[in-house]
């Protein structure tokens, strides 16, 4: 069975030596001194990996069943779901108003990350209660939020999402799920939704489901999209539970993996819902939803390819294979580790590399949030739409790829299931299809979110970029030459792109689309090169002040560059892709594929 030990001194290094968060502006953040958020973090490890990991293969071999209208979550789920619950966690980040503790959500983001590598399909519960909740405080009328938010915020009551039915799914203007008012407060909801993560199961009294549906005057289009809450049972007004609504779940799925989260399909029949926010609106409301879940979904991603890492290296350090070229390294073995083989060294320096950049990447992207939502920071709010594609899309494929080579280390091994390593395959694969696929992401990067307000927000990450370079040239030749001469070409890179999309993409649309996905990777790289130098210029700064721990900087400075020579000019070929053009993508007649 795999392993899984959370990464909680590589997490400190990234909030308190690179974001440095306790020295920001931002409110609530001079709370995360280092021995509080130390406390939270080996809390949330001690979960993690004796409660929640030695429940993930559980859960993948016995999956969820549907008896009687009722999900059936695996065994040891619901004592699990009840513990994390009991103690808190769920309510990290929720408005104390509600019941949650208020603390800022890059902690949250951090609790999560440990969450989401020991047990995915567990954590995904929490995880879409969390976003209805988002979307209720953000959108709903007071009395909703004082009626529905104290539950959701302790999971006493689940929540979910429903926007994809059978006929559509990207293109949500085609739903046909209707709304018709009832005279009174409440509307008649009917219709199909399908996917639906959490949508039925045994671990809360009650599960709230967001549902997007079109009332009778509504426009065409996504322009007539209401949101609508709809519970599994109704609430009464002194808050206690009343009779079951119609809704029921009419199946699971059979997944490739996430075996233990329900995925359902749900019936409206008639169920009374409860409009949110302004008819017509909904797609506004649940994008506050859909954009939190983007985030979550790049989380899960690397997070799959961290404890992949994690279990391929324990077995490269065991595995006995050949004897190291360049002399015996165990003779006192029959063979050497196969950790001794540079082709080894290759594909674990690759994950390692990916691993550590995109917790830095993605706790900077919470830290982002938490400027906006916080401090009001119009800048960061611009700045974190920009990136939400690069996080979820760049992420989870190469999340997805690193838990391939973290298979691949195990040889035959990682192909059987005793390993745990085809799990992790196949459970980081959904990450990128779920919230959006990567293809869509790119699109939105692409076609949306540069030009979005006059394209500030890409201008900005440019000038971010450039200051940081300016700011720490000079002062030492050696990260000069490892860190920003490769993170200053990188970023040119990315910017030519961006000037062949002005000149080509008003010519034809196609030259810029061809090219979207080629740039979300391009975007991503630079991303990944700027944390890796933020964390190269941290680690020498405490080497440099005589740190004990010697290794872990040392280690970190040799780990970034390795990324920087050998996954960071990866920006030069997919910019010769995307100024290739759309010729040759569109040459051929569909007929002729």
């Amino acid at each position: 069975m795999p392993s899984y030990t959370p990464p909680t001194k590589d997490m400190q290094f990234v909030l308190h030596e690179v974001l440095k968060v306790s020295e920001h502006p931002v409110p609530g953040y001079d709370e995360l001194e280092p021995d509080f958020t130390a406390a939270v973090l080996d809390e949330a490890g001690k979960i993690a990996a004796g409660v929640l990991a030695p429940l993930n293969p559980v859960g993948d071999v016995q999956g969820c069943k549907l008896e009687n209208g009722i999900v059936r979550t695996p065994e040891g789920f619901k004592a699990a779901f009840d513990q994390v619950r009991n103690g808190g966690w769920t309510a990290l980040d929720c408005d104390p108003e509600y019941g949650g503790q208020g603390l800022p959500y890059v902690l949250s983001t951090a609790v999560g990350e440990m969450f989401s590598a020991s047990n995915m399909a567990f954590n995904m519960y929490q995880g879409l209660t969390h976003g209805a909740y988002n979307a209720i405080h953000a959108h709903g009328s007071d009395a909703q939020k004082t009626m529905y938010l104290p539950k959701m915020v302790s999971c006493e009551w689940g929540g979910t999402m429903n926007l994809t039915e059978p006929h559509c799914g990207t293109d949500l203007g085609l739903i046909r799920t209707k709304a018709v008012p009832n005279g009174d407060d409440s509307y008649k909801i009917t219709g199909q939704k399908i996917w639906i993560s959490a949508g039925e199961h045994d671990m809360c009294d009650n599960i709230i489901h967001l549902v997007l549906a079109k009332l009778p005057d509504a426009p065409e289009g996504v322009k007539g999209i209401s949101l609508f809450i709809v519970p599994k049972f109704m609430v009464n007004e002194d808050g206690s539970l009343g009779e079951r609504n119609s809704l029921s779940c009419g199946g699971l799925e059979e997944k490739m993996g996430i075996h233990g989260n329900a995925t359902c399909v749900m019936n409206y029949d008639g169920a009374t819902g409860f409009l949110v926010g302004e008819p017509h609106k909904g797609m506004r409301a649940m994008f506050t939803m859909m954009n939190e879940a983007r985030l979550g979904v790049g989380l899960q991603g690397y997070a799959q390819g961290a404890v992949a890492y994690e279990n391929a290296l324990a077995f490269a350090r065991d595995r006995l294979q050949g004897r190291d070229v360049t002399g015996v390294k165990a003779p006192e073995k029959p063979a050497d580790p196969i950790i001794v083989h540079p082709d080894v060294r290759r594909n674990l320096m690759d994950q390692k590399s990916f691993v550590e950049g995109a917790r830095a990447f993605t706790f900077w992207g919470a830290s982002l949030i938490d400027a906006s939502h916080r401090g009001g920071d119009e800048e960061a709010e611009q700045l974190i739409s920009l990136l939400t594609p690069v996080i979820k899309g760049f992420l989870t494929d190469k999340g997805f790829e690193t838990t391939v080579l973290a298979q691949q280390t195990l040889g035959g091994s990682g192909f059987t299931r005793e390993w745990g390593l085809e799990q992790f395959v196949r459970d980081a694969r959904i990450t990128m299809i779920y919230e959006g696929t990567n293809g869509i992401q790119s699109l939105d990067l692409v076609g949306r979110k540069l030009a979005q307000n006059g394209g500030k927000a890409i201008m900005a990450f440019f000038d971010l970029t450039k200051s940081y370079i300016k700011d720490n040239a000079g002062e030492d030749a050696e990260f000069d030459k490892d860190f920003l001469d490769p993170l200053k070409a990188a970023s040119k890179d990315l910017q030519a792109a961006g000037m062949y999309f002005m000149a080509q993409g008003m010519k034809n649309p196609n030259n810029a689309l061809s090219g979207s996905y080629d740039f979300m990777h391009l975007f991503g790289h630079v991303c990944l090169g700027l944390m890796w130098a933020r964390m190269a210029k941290a680690a020498k700064a405490s080497l440099d002040a005589g740190a004990s721990d010697r290794d872990f900087y040392e280690t970190k400075i040799a780990t970034g560059r390795y990324y920087m020579a050998r996954q960071l000019p990866l920006t030069a070929t997919h910019l010769a892709r995307i100024t290739a053009g759309g010729d040759t993508v569109m040459a051929l007649d569909a007929a002729n594929f």
